[in-house]
């Protein structure tokens, strides 16, 4: 049995459809949500759907019977993600799991972005476990960027603080099927993945990819931190969040967001999606 947590979020949906389309009957995946109601769609399926819920550990033994490899995909409440991380993979050994994949971030043993010291300790945590273990360290999705393409059609210009950084990011859909592979196929235990997009792209580029297929005039304007804090704050946004964004970015003009090994395009035996994609589909939008 496969399990896979945050089932009913965007990437654990498309982890599950990814087993499902390389053969793994309905009756082997288990979607593990906080809100199994949230899984009706996937019970629909033929998927068993167990309530697991980080911050109630008594859930998550229960919700790990009879489970041979276990997705652990990475809480989204930053600052919590540690210690709720610690009860999976605690409840996971009791349970006698046999694999463990976690989602991790893009170099994370090296990694100056803030998010990546939770990742540095869940995946201490998991090797201290004694389950087999494989880390897909994901790189940004395509999708992050979604609502500032979308803003940039509408008002001309993108903005931030990346300078010339290259951002290798790929589609969530890229990572999912990463996942699958890990499951379906053989050798990946032990291995450590750093999963980035094959066509790294500066914020420049990405201003004239939608350029070109919008044939409206889009540039990039760079920012120093503070002034792209400010204006993220005037946005609405708090500003411990305006900070940690801007602090990404900064990030990526230190080059923290590239790779070029092309490890995710090799595990999942076909290039990458382009970002172009992403941005098509945003002018879609529009329309």
């Amino acid at each position: 049995m496969i399990a896979i947590t945050g089932s009913t979020g965007h990437l654990g949906r498309l982890v599950i459809a990814a087993l499902l389309r390389r053969g793994i009957p309905a009756s082997e995946i288990m979607a593990l949500a906080r809100d199994p109601q949230k899984a009706n769609d996937l019970s629909a399926q033929g998927i068993t759907v167990r309530r697991a819920d980080y911050n109630q550990p008594e859930t998550l033994e229960q919700a790990l019977e009879g489970v041979d490899k276990l997705l652990l995909i990475s809480g989204s409440e930053v600052g919590k993600r540690v210690e709720q991380h610690r009860r999976v993979i605690e409840a996971a050994r009791k349970r006698q799991v046999k694999h463990i994949a976690y989602t991790s971030i893009l170099h994370a043993d090296t990694s100056q972005i803030d998010l990546a010291e939770e990742h540095r300790q869940t995946e201490a945590l998991i090797r201290q476990s004694g389950i087999a273990y494989t880390l897909l360290r994901n790189s940004w999705y395509h999708e992050n960027y979604e609502q500032a393409i979308l803003n940039a059609i509408e008002q001309g210009a993108l903005v931030g603080c990346a300078g010339k950084g290259k951002i290798a990011s790929a589609a969530r859909a890229d990572y999912a099927e990463a996942a699958a592979v890990v499951f379906t196929t053989t050798g990946h235990e032990g291995k450590i993945y750093e999963l980035a997009g094959d066509q790294a792209w500066t914020m420049d580029e990405l201003a004239e990819i939608i350029t070109r297929q919008t044939g409206k005039q889009i540039v990039y304007r760079d920012m120093d931190m503070q002034a792209y804090t400010a204006l993220l704050i005037n946005t609405g946004l708090p500003e411990p969040i305006a900070r940690m964004i801007a602090g990404w970015d900064v990030a990526i003009a230190a080059g923290q967001l590239f790779d070029d090994s092309h490890q995710l395009s090799t595990l999942i035996k076909r290039n990458t999606t382009p970002i172009a994609d992403t941005v098509r589909e945003g002018i879609r939008q529009l329309k």
